[in-house]
């Protein structure tokens, strides 16, 4: 018997190689993920300005920086923006403000789907073969209530499948949010605020998309990789030691071997 439901992961048209280029902009989902591939190696920017939990913060991050990714993953948390009532503009963070300052607005299924495909367009217009991953974060906002939070992931949802159709050949989805909430739908899953998924999840969600995403040369090199990661990270009680120093310089031999397989890893 199964005893649990199984989220199905589309295959994307495009795999993901060792110490790729990877721009990551928004929630704080994409703040644990992304900081997964940098301990993988992968060539991770994430967040540069901050969180971004919105389509237009999303977009706003976009123009600013200068990367040229060969992959971007948008997690998209929230529809709801901030409009600053003085200039009419949407602002990615208010600073601690008064909140009179201030217009809250939900932005409609077409608004989130326009401010992503510039977002996209801008990409494309720096790399070519750019490709993006969008994901809707499963981190639920209990200061809307829990039908207020569903339903700003449901606008996030529609337009992220009008996105994907849009752009089908370049933009590809990953149902981060569907694995938590449909496949590990148990509070063990959870952090202590019942709110966002723990580490364990957090890992599961790397594992599912390590599976399709990975290219089979990267699943050899994070294999490779992982050893040298566990000798780099060990804290020896000793550390002017001979056999400390001499552990050391072979492991060190290692991550040469390693720079010259990969040329584009560096430590």
């Amino acid at each position: 018997m199964e005893f649990r439901t199984r989220v199905k992961i589309d295959e994307p048209k495009f795999k993901l190689d060792p110490c790729e280029e990877i721009l990551f902009v928004g929630s704080c989902f994409a703040d644990n993920i992304g900081q997964r591939f940098k301990e993988e190696k992968f060539r991770a920017t994430v967040n540069p300005f901050g969180v971004m939990y919105n389509p237009a913060s999303i977009l706003h991050t976009v123009r600013r920086t200068e990367e040229k990714p060969r992959v971007a993953f948008f997690t998209l948390g929230t529809n709801r923006v901030y409009i600053f009532n003085e200039t009419g503009e949407i602002v990615d963070n208010c600073e601690k403000r008064p909140q009179r300052l201030f217009t809250e607005k939900e932005l409609t299924v077409d608004e989130c789907t326009d401010y992503l495909a510039e977002a996209v367009n801008i990409l494309v217009e720096r790399r070519q073969d750019v490709r993006i991953v969008v994901t809707v974060s499963p981190i639920r906002y209990a200061k809307y209530g829990f039908h207020g939070s569903a339903l700003s992931k449901a606008a996030l949802l529609l337009a992220t499948d009008k996105l994907v159709k849009r752009y089908s050949e370049r933009v590809t989805y990953f149902p981060a949010y569907e694995i938590v909430n449909d496949e590990l739908r148990d509070y063990r899953f959870y952090a202590p605020d019942m709110l966002h998924p723990s580490q364990q999840a957090v890992e599961y969600i790397w594992q599912l998309f390590s599976e399709v995403y990975f290219s089979d040369n990267t699943k050899r090199f994070i294999e490779e990789w992982k050893p040298i990661k566990e000798a780099l990270g060990h804290k020896p009680f000793h550390p002017d030691s001979e056999e400390y120093q001499t552990f050391m310089k072979k492991t060190m031999l290692k991550v040469d071997a390693l720079s010259k397989k990969y040329p584009n890893f560096v430590l």
